[in-house]
This record gives C-alpha cells, sequence and structure tokens, in this order.
C-alpha cells in the first residue's frame, strides 16, 4: 500500500511528453517577454534540500517505527481490541506520510530536470531504501485478509473511529483473492525496484535523449509535438514524417520495453489468479468490470456521431479532400492566434472558478501566490503536466509546460481541477485522501468545463465561437474517443503478447488496427504512423491507465448536465463530493445528483453532451 510517488500524469495527449530542449518556435528572450514570468516549483515545504538533516531523520523514524510495527502486530491483529486496532491503523497511515513525504520530494526534483544524473540517483537510491524498509508491512495486509468478516464488522461496530476506516479494510480485502504468503510478497516488493521501475526510466531516458531535426533545428519530444497543431501544414507534414523516422530507429528498444513489461505482468497475473490483464486495474480503480465494458461500448458506438463528424466538418474546415495524420490536431483557421499571457491565462481561469465558488478560486489561488505551480518550458523536465498531492500534511503541486496557447489555458485548469481536489480530500487523512482514477478526473474536467464555459461567453464573434467550441470538441475526443481507443489497443496487446514475444511489427499492426476505426473515414495515415504507439507513457508506467480518462469525463459530463439543470444545491454537494476523496465509492457519490455509472444510459448522457457541441458548431455553419 506504500504510495512511492502517486503521480497522476494528465490526458493531454498533445503536451505530456518529456522535455523541450534547443529550440521551440520562437527565441527564450522573445518567449518570455510575450508570455511573463512562469513560475517555478518552490519545494521547501517538503525538504530544504536533498541534504537537509530532515531527510536522514526521516529515514531512520521509518526503519525504526516499521520494525517496531512489525514487531507490535505481527500474528497479532486478530487479537487486537477495537482502539487498539484503530491505533495500529494511525502508525500505518504515519508511515505512508512519512514515506510519502520523501517520495514526492524525490520524484518532483526528478521531474524537474530528468537527465540530470544526481537526481535520478537521490530518487533511486531514496526508493531503494524505502522499499527495503517498508518491507516489514508486508504481513499487513496478509493479516487483515485473513481476519473473519464477524471479527472486523464487530470492530468497527464498537468504535466510531475505526469505523471511518472501513473503505481501506474493504479495499485492501477486495484482494484476498489474489494474495500470496508472506514469502512471495515480499520477494516481489524487494523486486519491484528493478523491474517494471527499471524499464519505466528506462522508457523516460529514452524518450528524453531523442532528438529531432527540423529545417536544421534540433529538438526534444514535446517541440517536436507541438509542430503538430503549427499552422504551417508543411511543417506538420515534416516533424509528422521526423517522428516516424526517429521512432523506427528506435522502435526495437520500445518493443523490447512494452514486451518485457506485458510479461511481468502476465505472471503477476497469472500467480495472483487474475481473471484478465485489466483486472488489477479495475480492483485499484473500484470499478466493475461490467461498467468499464458498459463504457467502452457506448464510447465506440458513439464514433461516427462523435470523431467521425467531427473531422469530416474538419476536413472541410481545411478545405482537404483527406485528412492527412498530420491534419488531426491542426489549428483551426483564424485570423488572429496570438499567444496568451501566463498573466492572462491566470485571471481566465481564477475568474471561471470563482464564478462557480469562491471557495474554490480561493484555494486555486494559493497554488499561483505559494510557489505550487512549476510552469516554465525547461531543459530535461518532464511529461507535459500533472498535479501531485505529495502527502496530506502539506499540499499539493502542479507541474505545466506552458507555452501560451489556448489549449494551455485548459491544462491550466485541468491541473487546478486537480490540486483543489487533493486539497480538499486532505482533510480524510492520509490513507483516504486519493481517489482510484475513475474519480481523479473529476474536478479537473468540471475545471475545464467551467473555464471553456466562460470563454465562450465572452466570445465577441462567430469567429472566436467556433474556434473555442472546436478546441473543446478536440479535447474530449482526445480524452474519450483516443483513450478509448488506447485501452483497446493495450487490450490487444497484452493478449497477443500471452502467446509469445511480439514484434515491433505486430505491435503495429495492432496500434492500426485501432486508428481508423476511432478516427473515421476522413483520414488516411501516412507510412511510420503505425510507430505512434512507441511515445505514449501510459502504456508503460500505468497499464490501462488510459480508461479512466473516458470515464471521469463522462461522469463530468453527466455532473454538469445536471448543473446547467438548474441542481439549487448542486455546488454543496459538489464540494461535499470533492472533500470525501477516496472514502466513499462512485455509486455512493453520484447518488446525490441522481446519477448512477453502473445504469448503461449513464455513459450516454456525457456522449450526447459532446454530441450537442458538435450540432452547435455545425449550426454556425463553418465554411
Amino acid at each position: 500500500m506504500i504510495k512511492l510517488l502517486k503521480l497522476n500524469v494528465e490526458s493531454w495527449i498533445l503536451m505530456y511528453l518529456k522535455s523541450l530542449k534547443n529550440n521551440i518556435l520562437m527565441d527564450k528572450a522573445e518567449k518570455s517577454n510575450l508570455l511573463g514570468m512562469l513560475p517555478e516549483w518552490d519545494l521547501n515545504d517538503l525538504y530544504s534540500s536533498p541534504d537537509s538533516k530532515k531527510i536522514s531523520d526521516d529515514i531512520r523514524w521509518l526503519e525504526l517505527e516499521c520494525k517496531s510495527f512489525s514487531f507490535d502486530y505481527e500474528r497479532k491483529l486478530s487479537s487486537l481490541s477495537s482502539n487498539n486496532m484503530l491505533n495500529c491503523i494511525r502508525r500505518y497511515e504515519k508511515i505512508e506520510m512519512v514515506s510519502g513525504r520523501i517520495m514526492s520530494y524525490a520524484g518532483l526534483r526528478y521531474y524537474q530536470k530528468t537527465t540530470d544524473e544526481s537526481r535520478t540517483k537521490f530518487l533511486t537510491d531514496n526508493q531503494d531504501r524505502i522499499t527495503n524498509i517498508t518491507g516489514n508491512l508486508i504481513f499487513f495486509s496478509l493479516e487483515i485478509n485473513k481476519l473473519a468478516e464477524r471479527k472486523l464488522n464487530a470492530l468497527f461496530k464498537s468504535n466510531a473511529n475505526l469505523r471511518r476506516y472501513k473503505p481501506i479494510f474493504d479495499r485492501l480485502r477486495s484482494m484476498r483473492s489474489h494474495q500470496l504468503n508472506k514469502t512471495l510478497e515480499l520477494y516481489i516488493h524487494d523486486l519491484s525496484t528493478v523491474g517494471s521501475s527499471s524499464w519505466n526510466r528506462l522508457f523516460d531516458e529514452t524518450i528524453t535523449s531523442l532528438e529531432f531535426k527540423v529545417s536544421d533545428k534540433v529538438m526534444g519530444l514535446e517541440a517536436a509535438l507541438n509542430l503538430l497543431t503549427d499552422p504551417n501544414r508543411k511543417k506538420r507534414e515534416l516533424i509528422s514524417k521526423e517522428l516516424a523516422r526517429v521512432f523506427k530507429k528506435n522502435i526495437k528498444i520500445f518493443s523490447r520495453i512494452h514486451n518485457t513489461l506485458a510479461k511481468e505482468k502476465s505472471i503477476n497475473d497469472k500467480w495472483r489468479k487474475m481473471p484478465s490483464p485489466q483486472h488489477s486495474r479495475h480492483l485499484s480503480n473500484h470499478v466493475e468490470p461490467e461498467v468499464v465494458t458498459a463504457l467502452r461500448d457506448a464510447v465506440v458506438n458513439a464514433y461516427p456521431k462523435i470523431s467521425h463528424r467531427y473531422y469530416e466538418i474538419k476536413r472541410k474546415w481545411l478545405g482537404l479532400d483527406r485528412m492527412q495524420i498530420w491534419d488531426r490536431n491542426a489549428p483551426i483557421p483564424q485570423k488572429d492566434p496570438t499567444l496568451i499571457s501566463w498573466q492572462d491565462a491566470t485571471n481566465t481561469v481564477l475568474d471561471a472558478y470563482s464564478e462557480f465558488s469562491p471557495e474554490l478560486s480561493r484555494i486555486a489561488k494559493d497554488f499561483f501566490d505559494k510557489g505550487w505551480i512549476d510552469a516554465a518550458v525547461k531543459q530535461g523536465k518532464a511529461p507535459g503536466a500533472f498535479a501531485h498531492p505529495t502527502v496530506t500534511n502539506v499540499h499539493p503541486y502542479i507541474m505545466l509546460n506552458y507555452l501560451g496557447k489556448p489549449r494551455d489555458i485548459m491544462t491550466l485548469a485541468h491541473e487546478l481541477g486537480h490540486g483543489i481536489h487533493q486539497v480538499l480530500a486532505a482533510t480524510q487523512g492520509e490513507l483516504l485522501s486519493s481517489t482510484p482514477l475513475t474519480l481523479a478526473e473529476t474536478a479537473s474536467v468540471f475545471g475545464e468545463m467551467l473555464t471553456i464555459k466562460k470563454i465562450l461567453r465572452s466570445a465577441k464573434t462567430k469567429e472566436q465561437r467556433q474556434v473555442l467550441l472546436a478546441g473543446k470538441i478536440e479535447d474530449q475526443i482526445n480524452t474519450v474517443v483516443r483513450q478509448i481507443a488506447f485501452y483497446d489497443f493495450e487490450c490487444k496487446l497484452h493478449e497477443a503478447r500471452s502467446n509469445g514475444e511480439l514484434s515491433s511489427d505486430q505491435i503495429n499492426k495492432l496500434w492500426m488496427s485501432v486508428q481508423g476505426p476511432s478516427l473515421g473515414p476522413a483520414f488516411e495515415f501516412m507510412d511510420g504512423y503505425e510507430t505512434f504507439w512507441a511515445y505514449i507513457p501510459h502504456f508503460v508506467h500505468s497499464p490501462f491507465y488510459v480508461y479512466a480518462y473516458a470515464f471521469g469525463d463522462g461522469l463530468v459530463n453527466a455532473l454538469y448536465s445536471t448543473y446547467e439543470a438548474g441542481d439549487k444545491n448542486f455546488k454543496e454537494k459538489y464540494i461535499h463530493m470533492l472533500q470525501a476523496g477516496g472514502s466513499k465509492h462512485h455509486t455512493e457519490l453520484l447518488k446525490p445528483f441522481g446519477l448512477d455509472a453502473t445504469d448503461p444510459k449513464f455513459w450516454g448522457l456525457g456522449l450526447e453532451l459532446i454530441s450537442k457541441m458538435i450540432d452547435e458548431l455545425e449550426a454556425l455553419n463553418i465554411e
């Protein structure tokens, strides 16, 4: 259960990979003048420096406390009184908080500059130390899962303070049929630092080191992906082909990483008797497999009325007979595509939150005023955007790679939503604050919706409204359609890997098998696009993570429809839902709004909202 690093890497496919290196779109001085001063993290609230005595003190405390915890409770949980069990849980929670603080600091420093070997060493060494120390806790979940149901119920009934932690016991016990004996669990725990985490670092370091050359300019991956949104179609074509060239050159190492991680997962799944490769993700998300299937089927069935229809509109808008893959994220033609300063972006997002709830806006403002955001594009900096909650007695941090584009405002609104959610949920304490991935997107996507609605209301011309609507629709297609297509690709990849080693050509074919159906007949695909699976980090870091984006977007669209329908107590119920953190199941959280994600019709509500936005775009008579 120790959460060594709980990063919520976000769904912004155009922005989420690695650092800019040399050239972006303009030199640094020119860009700085246009965007203004961009904030950087102040990590002193975690630790003052990597050499801080406080870190070494905390490591020593963890060593002593984990040994003491094991001595006090191993083989004794079944005999504890309710008060002693409560004390046990609170001690466990303190261990999580101290270890989480160390790893949050190490991780955030690393993501500021992944090319710095000293930061990599600091992260790896501390992960190794804490993995070794927390090996003493392996017994805990095993013994919790051996407790008789009657015994647990009696403990909860007699102690209200302990009953508050019941969701933790429920989650642990959902793994009862999948746990191994203590020796094997300890072996897997110890091996983790040289297993998947090492392959994850290899992927990160490989991605960070890639260089792309266009018009004699050498750049990293994020700058290269950024050119896919350039107004100049020739530039987009050139960078697409350059991306394909570099991915193909490195495809063997990416194939090796995916083959190894998929095989490692299948071995773990076999030993744990998981019924499918996806099942462990469903368990960690606290969501039923049939709910995910209903979501997946609803989105796939909606491809024609959402992505196919939108891209046909865009094809005509761009004046093309067929769209190439480099046109998918092309900017919508407009007369005045200007960069947006950091201050203007800040004001826009804070105003949007304030109009909905002054309380949420006050929380958001702390991120700007207290050094909780790192926004500048810097050499070696890691994936485009995320919000990291750290631990509940500190505060979250937000990372961006701000380039001044309209979509960057949505990213800021999105990450602030995560940050606000994490601040509100912190009142639940370390064990109950963290939401499953399926609910983690609730406040972030809702924040985007508040922001885009505010901007749409202020649009002065038909052209501005068209561009804003199209941008929001494209973001939702990236969040819903693309992520479900990615989920289908992963399902096919893991199924195929169970039959043997996969060549890069085989993986390429699996990737292409989901592209045409999801994007539609407006597209044709260039040679080389079949390798574009290689750079997507979710497949490496968090298998089957991606459907959570579609889940979150659909959930928020349904919530927003309820808000727009005039639910008088919506704001209070919404804030209460965020404050609940991970203490309630999605069915409990949605019940006050009259919504139920287990109902297949639920997903139709969210998809219909996207379809209506496309209706509105069509009604603007795009030419």
